[in-house]
């Protein structure tokens, strides 16, 4: 990102993993950062798979818990994420994960592909307040969990905070009210950028598969039929209303079904292939150096 004016709210935190940012017109305060704080672990306490006291690993050998508060809007976006990928996409992926060695102590120790279950919808049920696995599995809500964090701490400063603000977590990015040039960082060289896309509102989510990746070329990025890592497209970067619908649609975009989906969600994107070519969606505006 190139950054906002020089901020007297800036404010730098290390969550889930990995390093935010909050750049604001207004001081941060601590109140202000404590509900921050409160919010961001209150949602990994759910939905982390990385901690043993977590909703999703308590869920994991099936059973029932109260659902939290984010199920309907995640696991709504996932059917739709599903159905457009052909089930490439699926929140059943965590043993998936797990097994190329993405599991809860970062072993990276291979053990070989195993799909996630394609029928997921049978094994994962949302009623009322109750979320149920009808069976052992491990939910991972990665495609879209960080965009919709990224959405609720911008909503949270939104209530407490007046002036521009700028939520951005490693990648995942919400702006409101101030211009933002944001790089394209090029997944093969960290020091080039593919382009610059310019908004001052909305969301830009980005995901690479240089990011989290290890041994003979595994990453992240696995597609759950076959829980073997993506091959075709190395980057991707999308623009949305939304960080989760964004985030949702920067994942969809290393499968076919990606620019469906992201029409569907009128959302505009730029993605990079593994042999350097760069696509892009109708109508996108941003500056492209190819």
């Amino acid at each position: 990102m190139i950054p906002a004016p020089v901020a007297p709210g800036r404010w730098d935190f290390d969550a889930i993993g990995t390093a935010w940012r909050i750049d604001s017109e207004a001081p941060v305060r601590d109140d202000d950062r404590a509900a921050v704080l409160a919010l961001v672990d209150a949602f990994d306490r759910d939905w982390s798979r990385f901690r043993a006291d977590s909703t999703v690993s308590r869920l994991a050998t099936g059973g029932t818990v109260a659902a939290p508060r984010d199920a309907e809007a995640m696991l709504g976006l996932y059917d739709e994420l599903a159905d457009a990928t052909d089930g490439s996409v699926n929140p059943l992926v965590g043993d998936a994960l797990a097994r190329r060695g993405y599991d809860a102590s970062y072993s990276m120790r291979d053990r070989g592909a195993a799909a996630a279950p394609q029928r997921w919808r049978e094994v994962v049920d949302l009623s009322g307040d109750s979320l149920t696995l009808h069976r052992p599995a491990t939910i991972d809500v990665g495609a879209v969990g960080k965009g919709r964090l990224v959405d609720l701490v911008r909503a949270e400063l939104r209530q407490r905070m007046t002036g521009w603000l700028v939520v951005d977590a490693s990648g995942d990015l919400a702006i409101d009210g101030v211009q933002q040039r944001v790089a394209l960082e090029h997944p093969y060289d960290p020091s080039r950028a593919v382009g610059v896309w310019t908004l001052d509102s909305g969301a830009l989510c980005a995901s690479a598969t240089n990011r989290r990746a290890w041994g003979d070329g595994l990453h992240h990025v696995l597609d759950a039929r076959t829980g073997e890592p993506v091959r075709e497209y190395a980057a991707t970067w999308a623009i949305a209303a939304d960080a989760m619908t964004a985030d949702a649609v920067a994942t969809a975009l290393f499968f076919d079904g990606g620019p469906r989906f992201a029409q569907a969600q009128g959302a505009s994107w730029v993605r990079m292939r593994t042999d350097g070519s760069v696509e892009w969606s109708p109508h996108c505006e941003a500056e492209l150096f190819v």
